[in-house]
């Protein structure tokens, strides 16, 4: 972008019939051309426009002037996009298995059948909302090509057959067409400006081009081919607003080859190139290598049981009378199914999703406005922040910083006032050495030209203050609230409370009667004046100080006395305006003029000398032999708080890059106060211009990427900033990116974080960014940054708690396939486990207080592992440990009368011996085998007409103190969770008194479960005796101290690492 069409959407306006010049199939540039040949090129009479026929002719060789609709994506493949996930589908397989396998048994009908349905419709209803969600999310992808059409004109003002068309529909524009725009109107596509109705024209075009106030533009054409947008003085953009004045322009692109019509085309280009966030790339690998596990599990578990369901006889030594036994097939099919159900986490999705949510509160209390919530953890690992300057990194306000005032003598020492205050707030700071109450002759005229020589105002809205006009202007009149009134002055013309009460004084005393508007050839601005009471007319005059000086021939002194304006005061003023520049200080000069000659009595259009005012030319002459009486330094000040919040990047190990619109020397003396290079700092290689940068090639730019510390680009245009973004990407950084205007959407597509502007950005922005600052302050960034790492870590914490107990479950499963003992935990059990009771402790887990060094540490690399050696090593040990817990406790309860001195005969059920359970498939050939009936909670459970369902129907204690096993394991794991390798002793559980409420509310869910009738048939499952519950506990509490044990070896070893390399780097 930027190029004026010369980038990307190329024309050749002649060889389509829209001019008669040459056919090289590139663009006119129309800025580089005078108004005659911009004519002939169009084939168009400025008095007459085009004739309707042409139009017609045009309009279907260019189409109309309106941005394409581009088709987004259907919902039907949204939703298929949403089962494009690793850990889906094999949810979705286990789902579908599972009901054929219910409706298969249905037919039994019973307990058992109920159960067996409850599994794959929680299971569906899972993916159900997980599709809803995602095609939700995704259906708002294309909201920013939508905003953006919003800025487009709906009409415009043009000269068609001879006449003027007042309100022709804007998207029926051809080039070539011939408009007239005025004060407050939308301009409907690129053109050149033909000519000036009014002396100026401002545009406001910031949106497009970052700059921070409006610009003005002339007919006159520019002297190159190649050059930036800010340079195009003599065009007019689409969707840019004019502010001031009235022109007459040339259509020269209309629809998509416009300016914004590329912005267009890049917003959706890089909305086609998202990629997944770091999260979401290592779940889907985890994913892969879990569908890896699964396979090779299900397959030995098979293996393993292939005795059961397919028996031969060995005739002569050879295999012969093979049987098959469908039944005992789908039993371990349904194992299978288990399996898969217990090795995905099927809550996870909803835990982070939760705990994301979570994050965005945080933030937004931070005010950093998350719109998108994977963003919450990628800015977990950002490594580069790219930011603007202009309102992100300064307020946005302009101020005055200093103020230089003529001295008591001719030729002599000229006075110099530092101004404190960053804000429009008159009260923010005072003038250093202000001598209050005895304001001189001189700095009176100083306040007065400052005051009336003024189209701005401040208004206040809560407890900000804002400008309505030029932020320059505003700042002047702040700068005369602070020096306040002239002793003696009644304030008869002000009221006390309000806002620029000096200001208002001045006004009251001096009546404004004629204004020379700014031009950029004189480069100031001018009102005639006169006493509201009696005396002679004056000339105010402010401007560029070198300007202002040029046309000045006297000085005032402090005592108001005029004297000749000398070398020696000359020399004073420059040098003093020199000093200011080099702080990066916009500087403006005052004069003013008392004989007026034709104008000593003018008062309004009725003097014969309001001809001269008509004409811009003459403001030069008028403002001549001026009296200078001083200048004023301005500035966006830094942000206090920018300082510091620079700092703690550093320490985060996070590169801040400056891309700014602004000049070069104002942008590195920010850069320099605000920390992004040092005073000292060699900046030679680190500071470049857009333009400067996009010449070098691309190995040199990487080169000068991959420098630590800060880099500043200044002059940047829009595709720069997309250029570096790419750049930067191509290296493996995790970019965050600020914009607030239309230009910078593309670019915040395209960075893994983009972030608007909330008070100063457009709706365009927002729309195409991740996140949005409410106070568009760069020190929000950080700390959301800072929160985005505490959130990772947590989320870390409950990813690593769910991981751990799945391989539990999984565990649970081999074992028991693997021993031959009946089925300890049936899939609906896992799945309320893994849904339900695992759901409060992981998102609890979210609520961890965060590491107080979180913003010392580097940012973590986006393709670092989740799960690293160790703590996977780690949690297969805790995961074989609650394999082992649960099904130790399945046998103990068959096999056992008591255990570590706990009596568990109370329900008077009969004991087996081990190789009885291990081989209860050969129940029936078993003589004289007889079971005891026994109760549970109000149900008696009698097997007289089939002992061997015993091991079917009769292990519902078995499986109740299997399932009661792994949640109480898992509660207890969720408290090793708190800390990666802090022990529980130095971390205690109270740190988050969140966890320890959703360990209650998961106990009370699983008594839920067991001792409401109803859900206790459901879940297959009976209430449990006090001593049983004993040996829950018992069972259970063993992870904390195997984690413990697990944990201090790796502080060990992580220590020991550490002395290492700290001595290695002693060493060199």
């Amino acid at each position: 972008m930027g190029k004026g069409g010369q980038d990307e959407g190329r024309r050749n306006f002649s060889a389509c019939g829209g001019g008669g010049g040459g056919g090289d199939g590139v663009s006119f540039p129309a800025w580089a051309r005078g108004v005659s040949e911009c004519l002939d090129e169009f084939k168009v009479n400025p008095d007459h426009g085009l004739s309707s026929d042409e139009v017609q002719r045009r309009l279907q060789i260019h189409g109309p002037n309106e941005l394409e609709k581009h088709e987004g994506p259907s919902i039907w493949s949204l939703i298929i996009d949403q089962f494009n996930d690793t850990l889906v589908r094999i949810l979705l397989v286990a789902a579908v298995v599972s009901f054929v396998l219910a409706w298969y048994d249905g037919d039994e009908g019973g307990e058992m059948g109920i159960t067996a349905f409850v599994e794959p419709l929680v299971i569906f209803l899972i993916l159900i909302v997980n599709a809803i969600v995602g095609v939700w999310q995704e259906s708002n992808a294309e909201k920013a090509l939508e905003a953006l059409k919003e800025i487009q004109s709906e009409h415009a003002m043009v000269k068609r057959d001879g006449e003027l068309v007042p309100n022709l529909p804007a998207k029926e524009l051809v080039p070539g067409d011939i408009v007239e725009l005025r004060v407050g109107d939308k301009v409907p596509a690129d053109m050149r400006v033909l000519r000036l109705i009014s002396s100026t024209v401002r545009v406001e075009q910031g949106s497009l081009t970052g700059e921070s106030v409006a610009v003005n533009k002339t007919h006159h054409k520019v002297g190159m081919d190649d050059v930036e947008i800010q340079g195009k003085e003599c065009m007019v953009f689409a969707g840019t607003t004019i502010v001031n004045g009235s022109c007459v322009c040339l259509v020269t692109q209309t629809g998509m080859n416009t300016e914004i019509g590329k912005v267009h085309s890049q917003i959706h280009e890089a909305s086609q190139n998202e990629e997944d966030t770091p999260l979401k790339k290592k779940l889907n690998e985890f994913g892969e290598v879990l569908t890896m596990i699964i396979g090779v599990i299900c397959a030995l578990v098979w293996l393993i049981n292939v005795k059961y369901f397919f028996t031969w006889d060995y005739v002569d030594g050879w295999p012969a009378n093979f049987k098959f036994s469908f039944e005992k097939c789908t039993y371990y099919f349904e194992i299978a199914v288990a399996l898969a159900v217990a090795a995905i986490p099927e809550g996870l999705p909803a835990v982070i999703t939760t705990c994301l949510a979570l994050g965005t509160r945080k933030m937004a209390q931070k005010n950093a406005l998350v719109r998108k919530l994977p963003s919450v953890e990628t800015l977990g690992c950002t490594t580069v922040i790219c930011s603007d300057k202009t309102g992100t990194l300064t307020t946005n306000q302009m101020s005055a910083a200093r103020l230089v005032a003529m001295g008591l003598r001719p030729g002599g020492e000229i006075r110099s006032f530092k101004v404190e205050g960053t804000t429009y707030d008159p009260r923010d700071g005072r003038i250093l050495d202000w001598p209050t109450g005895h304001i001189d002759e001189n700095l009176q005229m100083i306040a007065k030209i400052a005051a009336i020589c003024n189209d701005s105002s401040i208004a206040q809205s809560g407890h900000h203050f804002i400008a309505n006009g030029m932020p320059t202007e505003a700042a002047l009149k702040v700068l005369v609230e602070k020096m306040g009134l002239p002793r003696g002055s009644d304030g008869s013309f002000s009221h006390p409370d309000e806002i620029l009460r000096c200001c208002q004084w001045w006004s009251g005393n001096w009546d404004r009667i004629a204004t020379l508007e700014f031009d950029r050839t004189r480069k100031s601005m001018g009102v005639i004046v006169k006493p509201s009471l009696s005396g002679r007319n004056l000339l105010l005059v402010k401007g560029a100080v070198e300007n202002v000086l040029e046309r000045s021939s006297y000085i005032q002194l402090l005592d108001g006395s005029v004297v000749r304006l000398d070398e020696t005061s000359k020399k004073h003023i420059l040098h003093a305006l020199y000093e200011m520049s080099t702080n990066a200080l916009r500087c403006l000069g005052f004069a003013y003029k008392d004989d007026l000659a034709d104008f000593s009595t003018y008062n309004g259009e009725s003097h014969p000398a309001h001809k001269l005012l008509l004409d811009p030319s003459n403001y030069s002459s008028i403002e001549s032999d001026l009296i200078f009486v001083g200048l004023a330094g301005l500035r966006d000040p830094p942000r206090e708080e920018v300082h510091r919040a620079i700092e703690d990047c550093r320490a985060a190990g996070i590169r801040v890059m400056v891309i700014t619109g602004d000049n070069k020397d104002t942008a590195e003396a920010i850069c320099h106060e605000i920390g992004v290079f040092e005073y000292d700092e060699d900046i030679s290689k680190k500071s470049f211009t857009g333009k400067e940068f996009m010449f070098l090639s691309d190995e040199d730019k990487k080169f000068h990427l991959r420098q630590t510390g800060g880099l500043l680009f200044s002059r940047a245009e829009p595709k720069h900033k997309q250029d570096i973004v790419k750049l930067l990407k191509e290296d493996g950084e995790v970019v965050a990116m600020t914009g607030d205007g239309v230009n910078d959407a593309p670019a915040l597509k395209l960075a893994d974080i983009g972030i608007a502007m909330g008070i100063a950005g457009t709706e365009v922005a927002k729309e195409a960014s991740d996140m949005v600052l409410a106070d568009d302050n760069f020190s929000t960034i950080v700390a959301a940054v800072g929160e985005g790492r505490s959130i990772y870590n947590n989320m870390k914490a409950f990813i690593r708690y769910m991981i751990s107990s799945n391989i539990g479950e999984v565990a649970s499963i081999f074992l028991t396939a693997a021993l031959g003992i009946p089925e300890g935990l049936i899939p609906v059990q896992l799945l309320w486990v893994n849904l339900v009771t695992d759901g409060p402790p992981a998102t609890a887990l979210g609520f961890n207080p965060p590491d107080k060094d979180i913003m010392k540490n580097p940012p973590r690399r986006s393709d670092d592992s989740l799960i690293s050696a160790w703590i996977l090593f780690r949690y297969l040990v805790i995961g074989l440990y609650v394999g082992l817990a649960t099904v130790g406790v399945f046998i103990i309860w068959y096999t056992h009368g008591s255990f570590l001195g706990i009596d568990l005969t109370g329900d008077g059920h009969t004991l087996v011996t081990y190789s009885q359970l291990s081989k209860w498939g050969q129940c029936q050939t078993w003589e004289g085998f007889k079971v005891s009936p026994f109760t549970a909670g109000s149900r008696q459970f009698n097997f007289d007409d089939n002992p061997c369902d015993y091991f079917q129907t009769g292990k519902v204690k078995a499986m109740t103190l299997s399932l009661s096993v792994l949640v109480a394991i898992e509660m207890f794991n969720s408290l090793n969770a708190l800390s990666e390798d802090g022990s529980l002793l130095t971390m205690p559980p109270w740190v988050n008194p969140w966890l320890l409420l959703a360990m209650s509310v998961s106990f009370g869910l699983h008594f839920l479960i067991l001792y409401v009738p109803f859900l206790a048939q459901v879940f297959g499952i009976v209430p449990l005796s006090l001593n049983e519950w004993l040996l829950v506990v018992a069972v259970a509490f063993p992870v904390i101290l195997i984690d413990e044990v697990l944990k201090f070896i790796g502080r060990c070893s992580n220590g020991a690492r550490r002395r290492r390399l700290s001595k290695k780097r002693k060493d060199e």
